[in-house]
């Protein structure tokens, strides 16, 4: 970004009323970067579309031009051939939606729906994509709508869920509430899941849980959850952490039970913990907070790999819902700041709903020199147990300064006890985002979103799909956009046990 274009944007930004506090103020929300793009740009168009592990092709999901960013993914458990991924578009203004229906090895593409703007001259865009499937094959895309007028700031947010029943090819469907008006407060970071459990009370229950800020998503707010018992068509919502308490959250993670119980995770980064509540009755009502674990890094870390955006913690959390022996035992994983400088993925895991957790341990390969790893998601098999992961991480860099990512991937088949190792390298090219792989600036743009602040799992029967922003096709040539470049491209492969 040229040096008054930088000016422009933190003269709006302040003028906005955001009282980012000094701590926090190298991480904006991931959708400010395609705010302050779209605010000079016009939009563009898309262009198209004893056992072992193994790992299917590397996919490029997205095939589009311009960056795409912070991916999610789900499985149909009703087919588990139906794969539905999304991912954030950052010069355009839709969401983008992405549906398989021979389990990822082709892809089509949609833009999500988005309400009309506010105002005279406004412009409004979607960010923030999570995904989750319901026993019957219903698909539900979550989001943030981000309203904004043609240069005079931010004009509010708000949640949008939006159904498909096709597997992700449309999306004819949609909800937007818990509308937040004002520069100084938005909604941030939906993640939605559904309760698969056959014998659950509150099964195909939808939830979906973000932190509802005030001041800017590094200042403060509160986090909430909103549940849907009608298939998406209307969700109530409820704060879940303590009024009372620090109330500075980021990052809330929503999953259930086998028993329909429904759980949530976060980053309260003003105590430094990981934060966690139980709702025992759909998510109408939610117990007192407690602690999953203490940490060290309170909010994000400038990792070379991230060192514009900085890499983010967060928890990603599920619960054990198969037959096997340890079913129901929760667990939970985030990125932390380790004894060498290094970022590492930890996991704790409870088997009292969460009323006591173990002492988290790392789940990726000790190695002899500095590795960062981050943007860790993690899904457990609801058929198998496994408890599966996946990460950036940076050993295989070649410049000697952390710069390259390649998406890595390990499994649990023991409760989270011991995590395979080696872990098991799934993208087959790296990734620079720290210097668009050695031609900087030519993604100059885009440089503070990066690979975003999450990537996605999703695992069924033994097959997972991790899903991943990757810079491989930096200068690949598509038409259709200002830039005539792919750029960060969304891509997959399949994992699967054989």
């Amino acid at each position: 970004m040229k040096k008054s274009a930088l000016a422009v944007s933190l003269f709006l930004w302040c003028a906005a009323g955001l009282q980012l506090s000094a701590q926090n103020q190298s991480h904006d929300p991931t959708w400010w970067n395609k705010y302050q793009y779209l605010l000079n740009h016009v939009a563009d168009s898309p262009t198209g579309a004893g056992e072992s592990i193994t790992v299917g092709a590397n996919v490029d999901v997205s095939n589009e031009c311009g960056p795409q960013s912070e991916t999610f993914i789900a499985v149909s458990s009703a087919n588990p051939k139906i794969v539905a991924a999304g991912s954030n578009e950052i010069f355009r203004d839709p969401m983008r939606g992405y549906f398989s229906s021979d389990e990822g090895s082709n892809w089509g593409a949609v833009d999500l729906p988005l309400p009309a703007p506010i105002g005279t001259n406004g412009v409004r865009f979607g960010s923030d994509p999570s995904l989750a499937f319901d026993t019957t094959g219903n698909l539900f895309y979550g989001y943030i709508v981000v309203f904004f007028g043609n240069g005079t700031g931010v004009n509010g947010s708000e949640l949008a869920v939006a159904k498909s029943i096709d597997g992700g090819k449309s999306y004819p469907a949609v909800t937007f509430f818990s509308f937040s008006s004002g520069s100084n407060h938005f909604n941030d970071k939906p993640i939605i899941t559904a309760d698969t459990n056959s014998g659950s009370p509150f099964r195909d229950n939808v939830y979906i849980a973000w932190d509802a800020s005030s001041g800017g998503s590094a200042s403060g707010g509160g986090v909430r959850v909103a549940t849907s018992n009608d298939h998406g068509a209307t969700f109530n919502s409820v704060r879940v952490d303590d009024p009372n308490g620090p109330g500075r959250s980021i990052g809330a993670s929503p999953f259930v039970g086998p028993d329909g119980t429904v759980y949530v995770a976060w980053n309260d980064f003003s105590a430094n913990v990981i934060a966690f509540a139980r709702s025992n009755d759909g998510g109408a009502t939610w117990q007192r907070p407690n602690i999953v674990s203490t940490k060290t890094e309170p909010f994000d870390i400038g990792i070379p790999a991230e060192l514009f955006r900085h890499a983010l913690v967060y928890p990603s959390c599920d619960a054990d819902r198969s037959s096997g022996p340890h079913r129901g035992r929760l667990f939970c994983s985030w990125m932390d700041l380790t004894a060498a400088g290094t970022t590492d993925i930890f996991m704790a895991f409870s088997d009292d709903k969460g009323n006591t957790w173990s002492h988290p341990s790392s789940v990726t390969d000790r190695l002899s020199f500095p590795v960062d790893r981050f943007n860790q998601w993690m899904a457990v098999d609801p058929v198998t147990g496994d408890v599966n992961v996946s990460f950036y991480d940076t050993r295989n860099d070649t410049t000697g300064s952390r710069f390259m990512t390649d998406t890595f991937f390990t499994q649990s088949r023991n409760g989270g006890q011991s995590f395979l190792s080696p872990n098991i390298r799934v993208s087959t090219a790296s990734s620079n985002e720290h210097d668009c792989n050695g031609v900087f600036p030519c993604n100059a743009i885009d440089v503070g979103n990066q690979q975003g602040d999450y990537e996605g799992l999703a695992s069924f029967a033994g097959v997972s799909h991790p899903v991943w922003t990757d810079s491989r096709r930096q200068q690949a040539p598509l038409s259709g956009c200002s830039t005539g470049l792919a750029m960060e491209e969304v891509f997959t492969a399949v994992v699967s046990v054989k």
